[in-house]
């Protein structure tokens, strides 16, 4: 208790005092990309270049499609200014195949590279590259997973391996075919690189977890931002749906201003586009006044001709949705159902250090003092019997609770969820064994009323044997050991599932 009301302290501490050294975050127009109207009307992507099979669109570039041996990338056009930065990357990577190739990669060289054979960029890159790669070259069966690999212009990518001798950080995350799109925000700041990544299981942004993070690294001062895929013998499409990238400013120092970047000529280019983009704006709307004279005045009606269609989901979204609404609160139930069980095993630890703590005792101690320690060890043993019959009842109500929150989900898609729905009730049965292993200890352990009347307390071994403590030792972990092998089952379904 006195552990878990310290712990909201510290983090308040830890959070006050990152916030007083939080960098300054500037917006860096000229190094990002975002849809809507993503593309000029000559198809390229204002402030960037595009090379191989990448196809720019409204809403997204499609950096390779889902063809055999695809290769395509965009680069800025400009270099970077800046020391220290962090970028958002928004991407989806979706296939049919229940195994996806080759992969995607973002990032910051000192050169473009436009083509070459690594993820679709150029070999022997100066610079860092994070790598989501999709196939497992070396047959660890690690994939899919991320990979930060650092280079100095010399070292050539090391594929058959995945880049496992090359790598700096690595983590395994499986970001293929998800409901909703992944992303990544990797920060480099003062020479320390971190990767966080959200899974894609939830509409929220902001849930980020920690992937890889890499200290004393050393990258350019400057530099080109990039994003690259292909594909090989399998494929995938690989769309990036944002590029965003932000200036990080250490506190004290002052952040260079805009117009001291952009020089006289470009302003004026700048300028000039703008103007050509406002006469043509001035155009279309004239031509549309024309052509749609009833609705002139009338932006409430204009905007439910033309897009109060796609307000509303059709019947097969609306199930998909459900679908995985319910496998996002079964993955909190089973995080919830986790900590409890830790909670249960350091229950148990400690109930083992305090036997073996009381058998040493016994053994140095004298017989007068042998019935009072006994007793009072009994009735702590007791105690943590009844606390972990207590956790159990908790872990069992939470698990009840899961599968009645996936039931409306279960109706649109009885097929695909039976066997999750398997999966709990074979957890229940489990714990159904543990509760009675436990209340059987519990009421052989516990001493009956006749015994506490006597004058004189039983001896040690008729208020817990020793064959006893470790017959329930074992059982414990017989049941630990199950249910760590069902919880790699149940990920490999998952996985199988999308």
């Amino acid at each position: 208790l006195l552990l878990a009301l310290g712990r909201p302290a510290l983090s308040g501490a830890q959070a006050t005092e990152g916030a007083a050294a939080a960098p300054h975050r500037r917006f860096e127009y000229k190094y990002s990309f975002k849809g809507p109207h993503l593309v000029q009307a000559d198809g390229t992507v204002p402030f960037w270049v595009h090379t191989g099979n990448a196809i720019p669109s409204a809403d997204q570039i499609r950096i390779t499609t889902s063809l055999k041996s695809q290769k395509g990338s965009v680069w800025t056009k400009t270099k970077s200014i800046f020391e220290y930065w962090e970028v958002e990357v928004t991407f989806r990577v979706t296939g049919r195949g229940r195994i996806g190739a080759d992969g995607l990669a973002i990032w910051f060289t000192e050169e473009q590279g436009l083509e070459g054979p690594v993820f679709g960029a150029a070999d022997k890159w100066n610079g860092v590259g994070i790598f989501f790669d999709s196939f497992d070259n070396d047959g660890k069966k690690n994939n899919p997973g991320v990979v930060i690999v650092g280079n100095n212009g010399k070292l050539l990518y090391d594929h058959q391996n995945d880049g496992s001798t090359q790598a700096l950080a690595s983590c395994q995350r499986d970001f293929r075919n998800k409901p909703y799109p992944v992303r990544v925000k990797i920060t480099y700041y003062q020479k320390t690189l971190t990767v966080l990544i959200n899974n894609g299981f939830t509409p929220d942004k902001e849930d980020y977890e920690f992937c890889a993070k890499v200290e004393d690294m050393v990258l350019p001062s400057q530099g080109y931002f990039g994003i690259s895929a292909a594909t090989g013998g399998l494929a995938d499409d690989h769309d990036v749906l944002s590029f965003l990238t932000f200036q990080l400013t250490e506190p004290g120092k002052e952040a260079p201003t805009t117009d001291a970047e952009i020089p006289q000529k470009d302003k004026e280019k700048y300028q000039e586009e703008f103007e050509h983009f406002q006469q043509e704006l001035d155009k279309k709307k004239e031509e549309f006044q024309r052509e749609h004279p009833d609705v002139q005045g009338q932006p409430g009606k204009l905007f439910e001709q033309f897009y109060i269609y796609d307000v509303f989901e059709t019947v097969s979204d609306r199930e998909l949705r459900q679908i995985f609404e319910g496998q996002n609160r079964i993955h909190l139930e089973i995080k919830q159902l986790n900590r409890q069980l830790d909670m249960i095993l350091d229950e148990q630890r400690k109930y083992v250090s305090a036997v073996t703590e009381e058998i040493a005792k016994r053994g140095a101690g004298f017989p007068g003092q042998q019935g009072q320690v006994s007793q009072q060890e009994l009735e702590t043993v007791v105690k943590t019997q009844e606390e972990v019959i207590r956790q159990v009842k908790e872990i069992r109500a939470s698990v009840t609770d899961a599968l009645r929150s996936i039931g409306g989900a279960q109706q649109p898609a009885s097929a695909g969820l039976y066997e999750t729905t398997q999966h709990f009730n074979d957890i229940k049965e489990h714990l159904h064994v543990v509760k009675r292993d436990i209340e059987h200890l519990v009421q052989r352990n516990t001493p009956s009323s006749e015994k506490q009347k006597c004058p004189e307390l039983p001896p040690f071994p008729s208020c817990l044997s020793t064959v006893h403590f470790f017959i329930f030792v074992a059982v414990q972990t017989v049941l630990f050991i199950g249910y760590v092998m069902y919880r790699s089952q149940q990920e490999a379904a998952a996985k199988k599932f999308f």
